[in-house]
């Protein structure tokens, strides 16, 4: 889960073998105690249902692909957690799956966040 600005809010790994849409319910209220004020997410069609949705009390907005589309365009929100991926693919060490455990993902994706808020930081000085 990340900002309006593409900064990591609730970062949680899950294995391959456990679908997005299966993952976000337990993000959504992982993010509950730390983000209380969080009220709209945007999602895309991946994560469309009432499982995601019913969760939490964050209202979901789902991005749709506009009709008569063809080709890319970039929609509206779809973006920022692109380019989050694309920040953290900068650090060397999540650039792969090196991990061999969640938790120490977990830990490398938050150092990685941390890293990307200051660079941030230090260019607006």
């Amino acid at each position: 889960m990340v900002d309006t600005d593409g900064r990591g809010l609730t970062l949680d790994n899950h294995p391959a073998s456990i679908q997005d849409r299966d993952g976000a319910p337990p993000l959504m209220r992982l993010s509950r105690c730390r983000w209380p004020f969080v009220q709209l997410a945007f999602m895309d069609s991946g994560y469309a249902g009432d499982r995601v949705a019913g969760a939490t009390t964050i209202r979901v907005e789902i991005v749709r692909k506009p009709k008569g589309q063809i080709g890319f365009a970039v929609h509206a929100r779809r973006w920022v957690v692109e380019r989050f991926f694309a920040w953290i693919g900068r650090n060397r060490r999540l650039a792969k799956d090196f991990e061999a455990t969640i938790a120490s993902a977990n830990a490398f994706l938050y150092a990685a966040s941390v890293i990307i808020l200051l660079r941030r930081i230090a260019r607006s000085v």
